[in-house]
């Protein structure tokens, strides 16, 4: 790896990406091992699993950094939000029925956003986002995020994303910040 090192960020589809599952699942599992995540073996076999199911979606759309030489470096990807999601129903204290209401074309929610620690402060994180993000209709974004993941949040608030509430994603689940990235 060198400082200067091009990097290729590709827009793809879920079946190129689900053919890419092994790029995905190496940035994911480096991307989450460290603090605050601490990500084990379970943890990413779990995410994948949930990846092949989100991969088949027709809306779904992901993006891949890769070096020059091809190693991979980052991944981003997510869908549009149907009219029955439960993303909202997992927050603590509920929103208002006009923030929460999906139809599909609504809202995209961002369901990862990951750069390999060697190759982070960048700016690849930011290119992943905006290809992934590149031709959808959606007027906002939808993401939940770490609260101590201070780089994370830090990030986002910068692009434009602003906190809309808390809520555990999983059982189990650190609380995290839902954050919303108005388009319109």
């Amino acid at each position: 790896m060198t400082e200067h090192e091009t990097i290729v960020v590709e827009r793809l589809d879920g079946s190129a990406a689900a053919a890419a599952e092994e790029a995905f699942r190496l940035v994911y599992a480096e991307a989450f091992a460290g603090p605050p995540y601490y990500e084990t073996g379970d943890d990413v076999a779990a995410t994948f699993r949930r990846f092949r199911s989100q991969t088949r979606k027709n809306t779904f759309r992901a993006a891949l950094a890769r070096t020059e030489a091809g190693e991979p470096v980052g991944i981003a990807y997510g869908y549009p939000l149907g009219p029955n999601t439960g993303w909202w129903d997992q927050l603590a204290q509920p929103v208002p029925e006009a923030v929460r209401h999906e139809d599909g074309r609504r809202t995209f929610g961002l369901m990862e956003l990951a750069v390999r620690p060697a190759w982070r402060r960048r700016g690849i994180a930011r290119r992943l986002h905006d290809a992934v993000l590149g031709d959808t209709e959606a007027g906002r974004v939808l993401l939940n995020v770490r609260p101590d993941s201070k780089a994370a949040s830090a990030a986002y608030r910068a692009w434009g994303y602003h906190k809309v509430g808390d809520a555990r994603p999983w059982d189990g689940a650190a609380l995290h910040d839902v954050m919303v990235l108005d388009l319109r």
